[in-house]
């Protein structure tokens, strides 16, 4: 009697074993748990702690197969993914820089939206607070990845304007994508956001822009104690103070979030229960992990490519160095940023879109910028936070703009329209600008 039950319990095991269980289901993640605690109870030499074995193990593998198919060849942009070989076969092959930095920004493209991808799976097993930094952050990764090489071969401009870049592309395109799409999906009715977190991001980006203002100021008024020293102190003091203080937004933000979330009306209290509709994550914990680390180092490559091919670009294409750094490069470094926002808006969670777009531009004006300042400190390059009049006072404008925006709690297609074409004429003027200042290798 025991050993036809064994046998049939053994024959039950193989006949699941040739089912494809969706690994992200609770009953085969419970069906993985239970064979788990039994295999470790069982004696080792038992014939259900091998057929217990043998399921994980194919289990596990069906879970790689199915994490590369999800992540590598479900996605459509992922037909851009040889263009970053292709980039690297073409500096060594040719040298023609214009060629190498066109193909590594197409594929550096489909890396920043999977990165995206991977940071979003992750952020469902941390929480919503978590989640919403570690989007932030890696959505930030490819930025970050090309300052630092540009600081590196000492292109402090290059490094300004493109985090610039980043933070006018974040609070005007990509949010200015989201307002007017959500308001497209949903013409019919007023959406809202959360009014209190996006004044306090409001606050922070004021904040960024006084950062900014005083060592421009101190430049072009002549009026420095020590010519050429103050404005380096003063930046390197401020960027402390900034990192000071986006720390403690992170710990407010981690410990009081309530403290951020004022009163709604109806409304907003209805959208605010449909943005917490679970979701079921598509690969597992570990994977997700696995390809954030992937995925950020085959970036840093294609970085380390697209930087030193930019200033030959610029000469083949005859486009301004501040074109490309304010323009094109923020564009590529914010597609992951660019698809959530527009997807979640979308899907009437403004304040899912809200976050990733303003989250993104603070985190960069008031945590990258700042952190570029003292990496640079610690290099021993003069890297500084006079960005110069030009980009300060759009950076400014830009900011009351968006600030104005907000102030409402309440989003349309029109107000979408009117970022967008703020962007347009902020992309015009970068074009058709002249950049005086020349970085000092």
């Amino acid at each position: 009697m025991g050993s036809f039950k064994m046998g049939r319990t053994e024959e039950k095991i193989d006949l699941e074993c040739d089912e494809e269980i969706p690994f992200s289901s609770s009953p085969a993640r419970s069906k993985m748990e239970t064979l788990h605690y039994e295999t470790s109870h069982n004696h080792v030499g038992s014939p259900r702690s091998s057929s217990s074995l043998r399921f994980i193990k194919k289990m596990h593998r069906i879970s790689i197969l199915r994490s590369i198919y999800i992540v590598i060849i479900k996605a459509k942009i992922n037909v851009l993914l040889p263009f970053g070989p292709l980039a690297i076969l073409l500096h060594y092959v040719t040298g023609k820089h214009a060629w190498v930095f066109f193909f590594s920004l197409l594929g550096i493209t489909p890396l920043a939206e999977r990165l995206g991808y991977a940071t979003e799976q992750l952020a469902l097993y941390t929480g919503p607070t978590v989640g919403g930094l570690l989007n932030a952050t890696f959505g930030n990764a490819t930025e970050l990845i090309i300052s630092l090489f540009a600081l590196k071969n000492g292109m402090m401009r290059v490094v300004k304007q493109s985090l610039l870049g980043s933070i006018l592309s974040n609070m005007l395109l990509v949010l200015g994508c989201a307002f007017f799409c959500g308001g497209i999906v949903h013409y019919h009715k007023v959406q809202v956001f959360n009014k209190s977190t996006a004044l306090v991001s409001s606050g922070l980006l004021l904040m960024a822009v006084m950062g900014l203002v005083f060592p421009t100021v101190l430049h072009f008024t002549h009026t420095e104690v020590h010519f050429g020293k103050s404005e380096l102190a003063l930046s390197r003091f401020s960027s402390c103070v900034m990192l000071v203080a986006y720390a403690s937004y992170l710990f407010f933000q981690l410990r009081s979030e309530s403290n951020l979330s004022g009163p709604t009306d109806e409304v907003g209290e209805n959208n605010a229960e449909d943005s917490d509709e679970e979701e079921i994550p598509e690969i597992q914990q570990w994977e997700a992990i696995g390809w954030l680390a992937i995925l950020t180092l085959w970036i840093s490559v294609l970085s380390g490519y697209l930087v030193d091919a930019i200033e030959g670009a610029s000469e083949s294409m005859n486009m301004p160095v501040s074109f490309i750094s304010v323009i094109l490069l923020p564009i590529v470094g914010n597609a992951a940023e660019h698809a959530s926002a527009i997807m979640f808006a979308m899907k009437d969670k403004l304040d899912i879109s809200l976050g990733v777009a303003i989250g993104s531009s603070t985190q960069i004006s008031m945590f990258l910028v700042p952190f570029c300042v003292v990496v640079g400190w610690f290099m021993g390059k003069d890297m500084d936070l006079n960005f110069q009049l030009f980009e300060t006072a759009t950076l400014f404008i830009a900011v009351l703009v968006v600030a104005f925006m907000l102030q409402e709690g309440t989003s349309n297609y029109f107000k979408g329209l009117m970022l967008i074409l703020c962007y347009l004429i902020v992309a015009a003027s970068f074009f058709v600008h002249n950049d005086q200042s020349s970085d000092q290798v």
